[in-house]
């Protein structure tokens, strides 16, 4: 989220002193209201680290999205979109689409989640743009590839865990960005999210507060709940890869750094 320009707040994104100290990458790219999309984003942060590696820079990718993480070291292909074709399936409804896609492709089963109606609609947007259907595109070599880790990109991960505080920090996080101006952030730009950006974690918890249909104190709750459900999802995703090295959490933010430090430069 932080490709958007004006979500600082909200999506944590580094001061101004921060990129001064350090050059930062994919950050700022478009207005709030614009598609942009992994694939995207898959094409600018590789050209990045072309461009980096090219002179001999070392690179840190953090954060916590683990899809846009993949999509950059890792064989992963997005094929083609099409938002017409996409509405008109998403219309048929959901039992549907998955009677649909069983005819077309028998054993999807073993290589989709059938109860999730938008990755079900995904694999028919899919199938119609390419002909290809879910287990066609799952024995594919990347695919089998992506399935199992192997990278395009030489890399050295590590993961901090949240620890048992999670929530407590959550609730810090919360009021700070608060303090810091969140609520006047999202007024600003209330009308001017697009359909990715107004999905974002505290953006579209805190929207209906601005518009006047919530209290501060429901939107609040609500963001909190969305974060630890975020941070949840995140740390399920991650620790399914073998990749990562994990250090637990440390309170000290000089003594966090120093043991991820140590871990990068043990695995050189």
């Amino acid at each position: 989220m932080q490709v958007y320009r004006g979500m600082d707040v909200g999506t944590a994104k580094a001061s101004v002193a921060d990129q001064a100290r350090v050059p930062h990458h994919m950050i700022d790219l478009v207005d709030p209201g614009d598609w942009f999309s992994v694939a995207e984003f898959q094409q600018e942060g590789r050209r990045v680290l072309r461009e980096l590696t090219g002179r001999g820079a070392t690179a840190l990718i953090t954060g916590g999205s683990g899809l846009h993480f993949r999509a950059l070291v890792d064989p992963l292909e997005f094929p083609p979109h099409d938002p017409d074709l996409r509405a008109s399936i998403e219309a048929a409804g959901p039992v549907s689409g998955r009677d649909r896609l069983l005819t077309i492709d028998p054993a999807v089963g073993e290589v989709l989640d059938l109860a999730n109606p938008r990755r079900v609609e995904r694999a028919l947007e899919v199938y119609e743009l390419t002909g290809l259907t879910p287990t066609a595109r799952a024995a594919r070599p990347d695919a089998v590839a992506v399935a199992a880790y192997q990278p395009i990109l030489s890399f050295k991960a590590v993961g901090v865990d949240p620890g048992v505080e999670l929530a407590s920090r959550v609730d810090d996080r919360w009021q700070k960005m608060v303090a810091s101006g969140l609520l006047d952030e999202v007024a600003r730009l209330a009308d001017s999210l697009g359909p990715t950006a107004g999905e974002a974690v505290g953006y579209k918890q805190l929207l209906p507060v601005v518009r006047g249909e919530i209290s501060e104190e429901r939107g609040g709750a609500e963001a909190k709940r969305a974060t630890m459900s975020l941070a949840k999802r995140q740390r399920t995703y991650f620790r399914r890869d073998p990749r990562i090295e994990w250090v637990p959490w440390l309170g000290d933010t000089d003594q966090r750094y120093e043991q991820v430090r140590k871990c990068l430069l043990e695995r050189t």
